[in-house]
């Protein structure tokens, strides 16, 4: 029997998260000079950091380009930033090679097509509820949020807490 996705929980060291569609709403503002602005949600943010302030890898891979949203990432203390990633795929690949993680290991949150490949490769498959309906279709667990909205935060903080990291945290037990 196929395990239930909290059952998998248990077993994930890993987030991996696309930026367009899951941690921004999709929409971009155009300035007067072209620049292309992204709102991303505070409480994905402080998610994604105490994941990684509890042992957790964080990864970002992304099709798009932004360095407003590389300075964000970086403030967060996220280190493996791959922003205009042409193959996703091909990205995920080399860094679970370079620190040796098992793909099974992994959460992937993607809300669409460029994502579709990338997620059949992970042990968990997961997406915000207004992804394209062939992620839903491949995704062990729909999020209630949508992206850019809390699904971040939901999917990392299901995991902490199941792993029995979540409380610590909140308490201020991490180290």
């Amino acid at each position: 029997m196929a395990k239930s996705y909290k059952e998998i929980m248990n077993d994930i060291t890993t987030f991996v998260f696309d930026v367009d569609g899951v941690l921004t709403d999709g929409s971009v503002n155009i300035s007067a000079t072209g620049e292309m602005l992204r709102k991303m949600n505070i409480r994905d943010g402080y998610a994604m950091k105490a994941a990684i302030e509890s042992g957790y890898n964080v990864c970002i891979i992304s099709g798009g380009s932004n360095e407003g949203v590389r300075i964000r990432l970086k403030n967060l203390g996220i280190t493996d930033i791959h922003l205009g990633s042409p193959d996703k795929v091909e990205t995920f690949k080399e860094y679970c090679e370079l620190y040796s993680i098992s793909t099974e290991n992994v959460l992937y949150m993607g809300d669409d097509i460029p994502d579709f490949h990338v997620m059949k490769l992970v042990g968990l498959p997961t997406c915000p509820q207004d992804a394209a309906p062939e992620i839903k279709s491949i995704s062990n667990y729909i999020s209630h949020f949508n992206g850019g909205k809390g699904a971040v935060r939901d999917v990392i903080e299901q995991v902490m807490k199941v792993q029995g990291k979540w409380h610590l945290y909140y308490n201020g037990k991490h180290d």
